[in-house]
């Protein structure tokens, strides 16, 4: 049966495919499924990722209720990130990729896995 766009649109894979489809989306909710943390820790874990693409990523993340951010009304300011209750539900999958990737990582000859870096 071929899929409609609507269909498509509806579909539980569509709405993940767009949660995830950050190139920093899953490693984000990774580490925060293990603590909640401010910005400078998170942006510390990936010394290759901007601070713009950082609040960015986390904003998008923030908007499909996937993280919660909390601003304390202090001086300096502190805001700290935290996975919402739905966001914790993706660590069982989460894991679960990990697991795969490592098992794929097995199988791809050397030439393969370092073309991808």
């Amino acid at each position: 049966m071929p899929y409609t766009n609507e269909m498509l649109e509806e579909c539980g894979f569509t709405s993940a495919q767009k949660i995830l489809s950050g190139k920093w989306s899953m490693l984000i909710i990774l580490f925060l499924s293990e603590k909640t943390m401010r910005f400078n820790e998170i942006q510390r874990l990936f010394p290759d990722i901007t601070h713009a693409t950082l609040t960015k990523q986390l904003r998008i993340l923030e908007e499909y209720g996937i993280i919660e951010r909390t601003v304390y009304s202090q001086i300096p300011p502190k805001v700290e990130y935290a996975l919402s209750d739905i966001g914790m539900q993706l660590k069982p999958i989460l894991d679960a990729v990990m697991l795969w990737g490592e098992e794929y990582k097995k199988h791809q000859p050397r030439s393969a896995s370092a073309s991808t870096r």
